[in-house]
């Protein structure tokens, strides 16, 4: 059984590096403190950024954290689509290039409030099994549609001329969005996608899951928005903030 230990409890911002999937994270924190441990959204295996991870009884604030905007940088490859939409799947399509005005028509279209179909390589349950799973079997099914608020899609740099073969992109969206749907969207797939912010924490903020210490519940919840607080009872908050460590104690 895995630990159910109530201490340390904190938030932890992990840097997740690409490869190890967000559940390893999670195991490899629970594994330095021996205590319980959640998280607040998972990231794919080939992404990188923030993973904000809850420790003891924190998890029991999680409901604070998962609803928050994401802020991500993906690289986007605009001349193919893959069977995930990402570098993890088969290419599926290729075509021409758009020039520069096709994708900033593209991106327009794609700002404020939209629905995308989920990804097919998703951890979305379709008739009690996760689609990734019936993905892998070769089963078509036919995604729900997601409905999400894209704050900001901006190019940083472009790939190409006149045309462009390639793009980095800024994103800023709800909790929920896929970013790997924006870029089928596109006409292409991601080929990197690192998550900068979730809410008010910067991956500025994280360190490796091997070094990282915990930020005290007080700490984090002073910089959530009320809504976002309130997402947990009063009653229940209280006591995850009876269990903190002092300012300064960190993950044994």
């Amino acid at each position: 059984m895995p630990p159910r230990a109530l201490s340390p409890v904190g938030i932890a911002l992990v840097d997740k590096p690409a490869g190890p999937s967000s559940f390893a994270l999670v195991a490899a924190l629970r594994r330095r403190t021996r205590a319980r441990t959640g998280h607040a959204g998972t990231l794919d295996p080939f992404a990188t950024g923030l993973l904000v991870l809850l420790s003891g009884a924190a998890t029991r604030l999680v409901p604070c954290f998962i609803g928050l905007d994401k802020r991500y940088v993906t690289d986007v490859d605009l001349v193919s689509t893959t069977s995930t939409g990402d570098p993890e799947g088969e290419v599926v399509e290729q075509h021409p290039a758009p020039t520069r005005a096709e994708l900033e028509e593209a991106l327009a279209r794609l700002r404020g409030e939209i629905e995308l179909p989920v990804p097919a390589a998703s951890a979305v349950k379709i008739g009690g099994e996760r689609a990734y799973r019936l993905a892998r079997k070769g089963v078509a099914v036919e995604m729900p549609l997601r409905r999400s608020v894209v704050y900001a899609l901006d190019v940083i740099s472009y790939t190409g001329e006149e045309a462009v073969s390639a793009a980095r992109l800024d994103v800023h969206v709800s909790s929920g969005t896929y970013v790997r749907a924006l870029a089928q969207a596109l006409g292409g797939h991601c080929t990197s996608l690192r998550r900068t912010w979730v809410g008010p924490f910067s991956v500025d903020e994280a360190a490796d899951v091997t070094a990282v210490e915990l930020t005290p519940p007080s700490e984090a919840l002073a910089r959530l928005p009320a809504a976002a607080v309130d997402r947990v009872p009063a009653a229940v908050r209280a006591g995850v903030l009876a269990l903190e460590h002092p300012a300064g104690d960190g993950a044994a």
